[in-house]
Formats: C-alpha cells, sequence, structure tokens
C-alpha cells in the first residue's frame, strides 16, 4: 500500500477536457462521480446512514474519556463535549466527502483522545491540551505535503506498528475497566477487582452485562452491535433507576434521566478554546514527546484504513492507489487541527466506513449523509447526557479488543520480533502512557538487531528515533546531571 503522485483516472471527469460526459446526469451524479463508480443516490444514502448508525457511539465515547480534570483542576461540560464531538466529527466527514469524493466519515480517534485525558490533561490546561491536537494535526498535513509520511510508515518495522496498534488498543481497555468500575487500584496490589477484590454496586454489573451483549452480538456479526449494546444498557439503567433499585451515588456520572426536553440548542462553548505556549512548566522535551505521541496515535492506522476500505469499495488498484488518496490523507491530518479548534480532540478516519461500503456506498455522498447525521446530533445532546458512564465504557473496552486483532499478523515464534512487540504492548497500559511502549518497542528492535549483527538493515529513522528515545527514559538524570529543572 504506497500513496504516489500519479493517481489513477477512474472518472471521465478526471480524464481531462477531451473525455465526454454522458448526458442526462444530474449535477450530483457529476459531481460525485456516482454512475462511473458503479453506484447509485439510493445506495449512497444508504450506505451513509449504516456508516453513521455503526460509529454514532463516538458522540457518547469520548466525551467519557475527556471528561476528567486538567492540570489546573478543571472540568469540560457534557453537553459542551458532545456538542464538540458532533461537530468536528460532522466537518471533517463533510469536508472527506465533498472534497476527497470517497466514502470515508472521520470522527475523535479514541487513541487520540486516550493520549490527551491520561498524558496531555494532567500536564496542562485542557485549552493547551487542544492546542497540542492542532499542532499534531499541522504537523501531519506537512508530512502528507512533503511525502515524509509515506517515508515514516516505510521506516517503522510492521511488527512494531502492529504492536503500537494492539498495545493503544489494551490502553484504551485499561480505560474503559477502570472508568466502568471494574478495576480499581487495589489495597494490597496495584489493582484489583472493584474496590476490595470483589464487584461493588449494580452500575459495574450493567457494565459486565453491556460489555458481554456487545462481545456476543459481534459474534453473530450483527450491524451495530455496539450502538445496540450501548442502546439496550442504557434502556436497563433508565428500568432500575426508575424501580429506584440503585441508589443515585453508585452511578459514576449521576442517575440516568433526562432533564427537560430531549432537544436543546447546540453549547459551543469549547469552540475556539485553543492555547498555544504556556509550556514553561512542562518543558520543552515533554512537549515535543506529546506531539511526536499524538501523531503516532492519529496516523499510523489512517493510511491502511483509508486503503483498505477503498479496496473494499473497488477504488484502488493493485498498487494501492486510488482517487483522491493524498486528499484524503490531507483531510485525515486536517482533522487533528479541526478537532482540536472545536474542542473534541483530533479526528481520523474509522473503520466503520467500511460498513456503508458494504451496504453499496462508492462516492463521498455518502460521507456527505453521515456528515448531515453527525450534525443532526448538535440538537439532541441532552438525550447522550443519560447514557450511564458504567454503559459507555463498555464499547471502550470492545474496540480495545477489535484493536488486539492485529495479533494474527505477528510472527510470535520470531524473538526478535516478538519481544519488541511484547514490549510495545504491555507497556502502554502498565504504564498508563503510549510514549513508553513505543519507545521500549523501538529501543528493544534496534538492541536485538545490533546483537544479532544486523545493525546494517536499522535505517537512519529508526536510529534516529531510539536516541530519541533513550533521551527520553534517561531525562531525569540528564538533567540532574546538567543542573536542569
Amino acid at each position: 500500500m504506497t500513496q504516489s503522485s500519479v493517481e489513477p483516472k477512474t472518472t471521465a471527469e478526471d480524464a481531462g477536457p477531451g473525455s465526454r460526459v454522458p448526458a442526462g446526469r444530474s449535477w450530483l451524479d457529476r459531481y460525485f462521480h456516482i454512475s462511473r463508480r458503479g453506484s447509485t443516490v439510493a445506495r449512497e444514502v444508504r450506505g451513509g446512514i449504516t456508516t453513521f448508525m455503526a460509529m454514532a457511539y463516538i458522540v457518547l465515547l469520548n466525551p467519557v474519556l475527556l471528561s476528567g480534570k486538567d492540570a489546573a483542576g478543571n472540568t469540560m461540560s457534557h453537553q459542551a463535549l458532545v456538542t464538540a464531538t458532533a461537530l468536528a466529527a460532522a466537518a471533517t466527514t463533510l469536508l472527506m466527502g465533498f472534497v476527497g469524493k470517497v466514502p470515508l466519515a472521520l470522527a475523535a480517534g479514541l487513541s487520540v483522545s486516550g493520549v490527551i485525558a491520561s498524558q496531555v490533561a494532567p500536564e496542562m490546561t485542557w485549552p493547551q491540551a487542544m492546542g497540542m491536537c492542532v499542532m499534531y494535526g499541522v504537523v501531519i498535513m506537512l508530512l502528507v505535503v512533503t511525502g515524509l509520511r509515506e517515508m515514516i510508515m516505510n521506516a517503522i518495522p510492521l511488527a512494531l506498528k502492529h504492536g503500537i496498534t494492539m498495545g493503544i488498543g489494551l490502553f484504551i481497555a485499561m480505560i474503559g475497566l477502570v472508568k466502568g468500575g471494574f478495576v480499581h487500584p487495589g489495597k494490597a496490589t496495584p489493582l484489583s477487582l472493584g474496590p476490595a477484590g470483589e464487584l461493588s454496586g449494580w452500575p459495574v454489573l450493567l457494565f459486565a452485562g453491556t460489555l458481554l451483549l456487545i462481545f456476543m452480538l459481534q459474534a453473530r456479526n450483527t450491524p451495530g452491535a455496539i450502538l445496540i449494546g450501548i442502546v439496550t444498557g442504557t434502556v436497563v439503567a433508565l428500568i432500575l433507576n426508575a424501580l429506584d433499585v440503585i441508589d443515585p451515588e453508585q452511578w459514576a456520572n449521576g442517575a440516568p434521566e433526562l432533564h427537560g426536553s430531549a432537544v436543546s440548542s447546540p453549547d459551543f462553548s469549547l469552540f475556539g478554546a485553543v492555547e498555544f505556549g504556556g509550556w514553561e512548566k512542562v518543558g520543552a522535551m515533554t512537549v515535543g514527546m506529546i506531539v511526536f505521541t499524538l501523531v503516532l496515535a492519529g496516523f499510523f492506522d489512517a493510511m491502511a484504513t483509508i486503503i483498505g476500505v477503498g479496496t473494499e469499495a473497488n477504488l484502488a488498484d493493485d498498487k494501492g492507489r486510488m482517487p483522491g488518496l493524498s486528499k484524503a490523507l490531507f483531510i485525515d491530518g486536517a482533522g487533528g487541527a479541526i478537532g482540536g479548534v472545536a474542542g473534541g480532540s483530533g479526528q481520523t478516519v474509522f473503520v466503520e466506513s467500511a460498513t456503508g461500503v458494504g451496504e453499496g456506498a462508492r462516492t463521498g455522498l455518502a460521507s456527505v449523509v453521515t456528515g448531515l447525521f453527525f450534525a443532526a446530533c448538535l440538537f439532541f445532546t441532552p438525550i447522550t447526557a443519560i447514557v450511564p458512564q458504567e454503559v459507555a465504557s463498555a464499547a471502550l473496552v470492545v474496540i480495545g479488543a477489535m484493536m488486539m486483532m492485529n495479533a494474527r499478523h505477528v510472527d510470535w515464534a520470531d524473538r526478535a520480533t516478538a519481544i519488541p512487540v511484547f514490549l510495545t504492548v504491555v507497556l502502554m497500559p502498565f504504564t498508563y502512557t503510549i510514549t513508553t511502549g513505543v519507545a521500549a518497542g523501538v529501543i528493544a528492535w534496534v538492541a536485538i538487531k545490533i546483537a544479532q549483527g544486523k545493525a546494517r538493515e536499522i535505517g537512519a529513522f529508526m536510529w534516529g528515533l531510539t536516541l530519541i528515545f533513550l533521551v527520553y527514559f534517561a531525562l531525569n538524570p540528564i538533567e540532574g546531571w546538567l543542573g536542569v529543572h
């Protein structure tokens, strides 16, 4: 799968002024190349709706991930977070539809939001954290424009790429288990089942039940399994709350109930709440590592997802080239900046776009339909507030399990491969930082290559990364040696 500056000309519109466009087609057909790609308006609409249903859960999950306190002790309003999540998803998906003209939908990347919540917010304020999103988005756009994105993708060993994906999956699953109340800090152990070695309260049982239901639906290949699971869990929570079975104090984010009307005006209070600078307490090295981590979290899967979905839609050729690939990659990078400005974290292409392709979507019109549905979510934020954190957290564990499926691509019998991947995967959730896992994997991979006498196989980029990560691990003693605090 490689990016090329020469894209295949699959339509008369792409072929140049010498081609004739069949008469009788609507402007919609001509603009999105619907007939040329063997689709119809009805299929595109159906595909767009299907994609939205498959990824609508992000409007519920992203606010849960970003619900914590920042370094100043401030939190973001749930209603404002829902608005920001829906707004950024709508804007980037519509942009992909109208400009990229491919059936790809974007929304807040859970891996990016996980980094923002666990690594960035504890070090700075939320506006500064969103400023970091804008920065990483600009970096990715520059990488696309200069062609460095493909070079970086090719420089990192494929096994480590799979390891990074799996590690982020376990990291997200850990966040879900903690927020669902299933895992707690132990009294005699680092972690325990519940607060004292056993599950405590009805909400955590509802978390476990929702998680099991989603897994069962996925095993049956039920479309929209995650969304169905969340809706079902929420309905059960509403019934239990109405029957006064559960003490309202047991719910992590309050009892599930609708306050006022189901429809309300969007809360745009987070829009434009972006700050650059003020990072003196954090330090330039930490800021650099945060941006680097966000870039890692935000762009490794994007090219594979875009090409994978494009191939399923019969848009890519045998060399992995597809119409609008460079535009799609650029828009994916712009999603980081757009999400930061909106206040909803960086956006990325969702693999759930494949569900719409499975329904026949082949053009950007499907993305426009998906984007319009996300825009409609702006006016239904009170409904999202009903969903208990315990129910939404179950979906995080499911997403983590799905990302772990990359394990099938790793040759576990080869220790030179298995050891770096193992360190990458386990250290992300165990240290609660994605950077540490990536750093350990890169250093281990290079060290093993040297031990095998294969130093020539280590490219310049991997040598540079190793040096950076060695400084990362040794930063504290280096600062002490230099007298820097």
